[in-house]
């Protein structure tokens, strides 16, 4: 245990920096700026000690002091007087083995890493376990909401049933723009990249695998089962049209790509995917490139979490709670909660998963059609709740709204209609969620 633990009355807890991009320079900035009301939050001054990046001379948005960056973070990490290291340098490697390798040499770890957690987070629970360290990870999902750890802590004593959220800031402000001004897919993407709310390479966005990471975490909490992202099943916003936005709008709702974790019949699902929700729900004034997470529980009802989910200063914001939440912990030699997984739920296929749909299908324009396929969507158990036909002739469309059912049974009716005579096409399939019927 460093000195800087051991000692009375003149603690000083020395911090390292992993990344300085967009949030780890914000993480020093605020470091640097607020160092007299951070030591008085925790009782002690932080020293910053050291920053690991990739290249010394690439710009950057804030200025260091002479001899902090190093482009050895293993030997950063390891020295073995660091009391915390924060890591902001994302992905799987290297920032597993340096995450290891600084809570064996005695440090207590803040990490951004949504991917990283959702991917292995046992093996770093079990780590930080080992070493008797702390791990936490609030920036990780939803940038500076503070969603994570009412999880963990303020409903500790309840039992959460659902989370329902929007996690990525890039695929909001993509469906918003679809809906508010009638763009296309490709048009609302291109604004977001000019606006750099989207990547040049925005697949983890927009194929939701960003969002997947979050849910995975987030089921994870609320359940107290472990579920990682290959558990999570995943669906993208890039097939999503401008006409099931308007279709959406003539049900008076809006698309937006969710993340939901459910607690059923004592087993966990969790799904990222589009859905239509009524324009009523509070998620459906969620704008732009902001995030919000709505959590039902039985004793406290619903909850809901709204702010911005990225950028380098909220995602700091963030980072910063945990590590004063972290020092204070190394002053007191104590250690917060670790992981909790003793329920071990089922996690349940996607099969299983109950709710409802709305399906578009080009048909011919004849007698009998609207007949035969209300048939073919009760053999499989789909009750219909409303059915509509939109245009004439070539244009005949049926819009489709169903009860209640699985998604096992809604790919077999979807199947069975895609093989008859008289549909032409079925051109959209896209879930409904944020009712109760």
């Amino acid at each position: 245990m460093s000195e800087a633990v051991d000692s009375v009355g003149d603690k000083r807890l020395k911090v390292a920096v992993l990344g300085c991009g967009s949030v780890g320079s914000q993480v020093v900035r605020l470091l640097t700026e607020q160092s007299d009301d951070l030591a008085a939050r925790i009782g002690a001054p932080v020293d910053l000690v050291g920053v690991a990046v990739r290249r010394l001379d690439a710009p950057r948005e804030v200025d260091l002091p002479e001899g902090l960056l190093t482009t050895d973070a293993h030997a950063l990490v390891s020295r073995g007087d660091l009391d915390l290291v924060i890591e902001v340098i994302g992905g799987i490697e290297p920032a597993r083995p340096l995450i290891l390798a600084a809570l064996a040499n005695g440090a207590s770890v803040v990490t951004a890493n949504k991917a990283l957690v959702a991917e292995d987070g046992p093996t770093l629970f079990e780590a930080a376990e080992k070493a008797g360290r702390d791990l936490f990870y609030e920036a990780a999902v939803a940038g500076a909401i503070p969603i994570l750890r009412p999880l963990r802590e303020s409903l500790a004593g309840d039992r959460v049933t659902r989370v329902l959220g929007i996690v990525n800031g890039t695929t909001n402000f993509i469906l918003d723009k679809m809906d508010t001004s009638g763009a296309g897919f490709a048009e609302a993407l291109e604004e977001a990249q000019e606006l750099g709310y989207a990547e040049a390479d925005p697949t983890a966005d927009v194929e939701g695998f960003d969002a997947a990471a979050k849910a995975a975490i987030l089921a994870s909490l609320a359940f107290h089962t472990r579920v990682n992202a290959a558990d999570v099943y995943r669906e993208g916003i890039s097939d999503v049209t401008a006409a099931d936005v308007a279709s959406a709008r003539e049900m008076k709702s809006v698309v937006k790509l969710l993340a939901i974790c459910e607690l059923k019949n004592g087993a966990v699902s969790a799904r990222v995917h589009p859905a239509m929700i009524p324009a009523t729900h509070p998620l459906a004034s969620v704008r732009e490139a902001y995030n919000a997470v709505f959590v039902e529980s039985e004793a406290a009802g619903q909850l809901m979490f709204y702010g911005p989910g990225a950028g380098g200063a909220p995602t700091a914001s963030a980072v910063l709670g945990d590590l004063v939440t972290a020092a204070r912990n190394r002053l007191s030699s104590t250690v917060g909660s670790g992981e909790s997984a003793y329920a071990d739920r089922e996690v349940l296929s996607m099969g299983e998963t109950v709710t409802r749909y709305h399906v578009g299908i080009d048909v011919e324009d004849k007698a009998g059609v609207l007949a035969a396929v209300a048939t073919a969507f009760a053999e499989h158990g789909v009750s219909i709740q409303t059915v509509r036909q939109e245009g004439r002739g070539a244009e005949a469309q049926l819009v489709v709204v169903s009860h209640r059912a699985t998604d096992a049974q809604l790919r077999a009716t979807v199947e069975h209609l895609q093989e008859m005579d008289m549909v032409r096409e079925v051109t959209s399939v896209m879930r409904v969620e944020g009712t109760n019927e």
